[in-house]
């Protein structure tokens, strides 16, 4: 799987990722209010975000809850593209496609769970979470070796920016 996922991922322009199950474990906190909503998001990821934006790979997020703790947390890490609130993924990575004149094999999506099948199966590249729903595993061609909120986007991270020649280069201004 990961030699054919490789060659995927060097066409790769644009990354979108659900949220709940990928950018968090899963869980939904709810406090005493209606907007008292808590998800907590690992540093990890963030920092691989930060490395695709940095070596010119769009990231967007698609997700079918709506919530402002997306909202803050897309805006701290400058994701510009954020659709909230949208089950119909496929039809929401369809238009951010279109938006961009951009070739479905350029996009990668990464999700957990069966309302992200139908943008897995558009993208280019599909990549879900190791603890992803069977189905969602079956259909995916690159699964991350650990569990959504929990470091997965940045192994999506380091494999695209890996398979893409670009990783070296980024983690170079760290060392």
């Amino acid at each position: 799987m990961n030699g054919r996922a490789a060659q995927k991922a060097e066409d790769i322009q644009l990354v979108a990722l659900d949220v709940d199950g990928v950018l968090t474990d899963g869980s939904v906190l709810y406090g005493a209010s209606d907007q008292d909503e808590i998800k907590s998001f690992n540093i990890k990821d963030g920092l691989g975000i930060k490395l695709l934006q940095n070596s010119g790979i769009e990231v967007a997020i698609i997700t079918g809850r709506t919530s402002a703790a997306v909202a803050r947390r897309a805006a701290e890490l400058n994701i510009a593209t954020v659709v909230q609130g949208r089950e119909d993924k496929g039809v929401a990575l369809q238009a951010l496609l279109d938006e961009r004149a951009l070739p479905a094999f350029r996009v990668a999506y990464m999700g957990d769970d069966l309302p992200d099948l139908s943008a897995m199966k558009l993208a280019g590249l599909a990549t879900c979470p190791n603890d992803a729903a069977a189905p969602v595993q079956a259909a995916a061609d690159w699964i991350a070796p650990c569990a959504g909120g929990r470091g997965a986007v940045r192994a999506l991270s380091d494999f695209l920016l890996t398979s893409q020649g670009l990783l070296a280069a980024q983690l170079s201004e760290f060392q």
